[in-house]
């Protein structure tokens, strides 16, 4: 989860920077969030939002954690790249899908996702429904990655048992011989991308004696409710 596997960043909506009509970030435990603050649409402010972690200078600000539950009912949670936020409100990212959370996904395709940005007081948590992009949907970001990424990506056969390291870097560097730098590196046939479609999304603003803002939009048939939770 290196941020620079991935130097551009997650990939955002055009003009996100201007636009939004939202008010100027307010961090602090002394800030927060009120009704007139809250867009109609909560896409505008994860992106907002999104942006402020990437200006206060976050570590891994597109980092977030992915809860997922076997097909036999164990829960499971791990930290995965925002990759792409579509204007839909859609979020994208990208693994081997022989994992465990691949398959956690095809036994239950629902996931909760936590972008935990607590240095700036704010917490976004994203309940949603979520399918497999196509070859063609995901080839493109494939292609984008750095070759050793690309390399990466068939070195590891992802969650399964190794007996060292030592056999993962022996497996890399065959890759390595088979693929030289500068050549094409296939995409995998078990690697992909997946999106996570909206439909809860909590904002979560940290308050002093525990007394935190929280809004939680559900998705409707037509646009969003929006509701205030006690913390």
């Amino acid at each position: 989860m290196n941020p620079m596997d991935d130097p551009a960043g997650p990939q955002l909506r055009p003009g996100f920077w201007q636009g939004l009509g939202l008010p100027a970030p307010a961090t602090g435990p002394d800030q927060g969030l009120a009704e007139a603050d809250m867009p109609a649409d909560p896409v505008d402010l994860l992106q907002r939002w999104l942006a402020d972690a990437v200006a206060a200078g976050l570590p891994e600000p597109n980092a977030m954690a992915l809860a997922t539950v076997s097909g036999d009912g164990r829960p499971r949670v791990r930290m995965v790249l925002l990759k792409g936020l579509e204007p839909g409100g859609a979020l994208t990212f990208y693994t081997n899908r022989r994992s465990r959370k691949a398959a956690d996904l095809a036994a239950v395709p629902r996931a909760c996702l936590m972008f935990p940005w607590y240095a700036v007081h704010r917490q976004v948590i994203v309940e949603a429904t979520v399918t497999p992009l196509s070859t063609a949907e995901s080839e493109p970001y494939f292609r984008s990655r750095p070759y050793g990424s690309q390399l990466g990506a068939w070195a590891s056969h992802q969650s399964s048992v190794i007996g060292s390291r030592a056999e993962l870097e022996a497996r890399y560097a065959e890759l390595a011989a088979r693929w030289p730098e500068g050549s094409q590196v296939p995409m995998p046939d078990f690697w992909g991308g997946y999106r996570a479609e909206p439909q809860v999304i909590e904002f979560w603003h940290g308050r002093r004696n525990r007394l935190h803002d929280r809004f939680r939009y559900a998705r409707l048939d037509q646009g969003w409710l929006l509701e205030r939770l006690a913390p």
